[in-house]
């Protein structure tokens, strides 16, 4: 190579220089803050990732406090007192408290709290329709037979999570109503189905037997 070529390359490379300076003085800051600002929402993601398993073992452990109280009443006022973290946490503790409230002998105390997670369109539907079986199945064998019918067949119907359970309800209470065929009927709906648990299907099959019907499909 001559000197000459060397030369140029030299102040080819100067320059290139000056302009990377040129730049790195100009447009550094943007570098320099999209640094921090990477850094600082890594930093942010570890904060929020230890605050929600600090409020999440925390809220375990209000609620192993809380069911580890003497009585029935100890424990619903204990559940009661508990600050869920948010609202699918907090149907959990309304649904331990309305069971004890019904072990403390309070059921109307315990359907209101059932009624309550039901009535919350924020929560989604399996938390409102569990809520919801609760509460007709610790009401009161005088409900009004109609209404009962309305809330099951409300719980019963097609895609609804609890909806073989809501059917197997609705047949007693078309059965103790006097509905036999109806109640039969009922229960045949629900052998026919493909989703239906083995435990189900036997129970329905026992209230077939009961109703002196018998039935040729074994229990699976």
């Amino acid at each position: 190579m001559s000197n000459t070529d060397s030369f140029i390359d030299e102040v080819t490379e100067e320059v290139r220089r000056d302009r990377t300076f040129a730049y790195i003085k100009r447009y550094g800051w943007i570098v320099g803050l999209a640094v921090v600002a990477a850094v600082g929402a890594a930093a942010w993601n570890e904060w929020t990732k230890a605050q929600a398993t600090a409020e999440a073992e925390a809220f375990g452990d209000s609620l192993l406090d809380a069911s580890s109280a003497e009585t029935p009443e100890q424990r619903a006022d204990a559940l009661g007192m508990i600050e869920a973290p948010d609202a699918t946490a907090a149907a959990i503790v309304a649904q331990m408290q309305a069971q004890q409230l019904v072990d403390a002998g309070d059921t109307e105390a315990a359907i209101a709290a059932l009624n309550d997670v039901a009535a919350d369109g924020n929560l989604p539907r399996i938390y409102r329709d569990i809520a919801a079986f609760k509460a007709l199945l610790i009401t009161p064998e005088t409900q009004d037979v109609d209404a009962r019918r309305v809330a099951l067949e409300a719980l019963a119907s097609p895609g609804a999570p609890l909806r073989l359970l809501a059917l197997e309800e609705l047949a007693y209470l078309e059965a103790g109503a006097g509905n036999r065929e109806t109640a039969i009927e009922t229960l045949n709906r629900i052998l026919d189905d493909a989703e239906v648990a083995p435990e189900q299907r036997q129970r329905t099959r026992d209230a077939l037997t009961a109703l002196g019907v018998s039935s040729e499909t074994p229990a699976q």
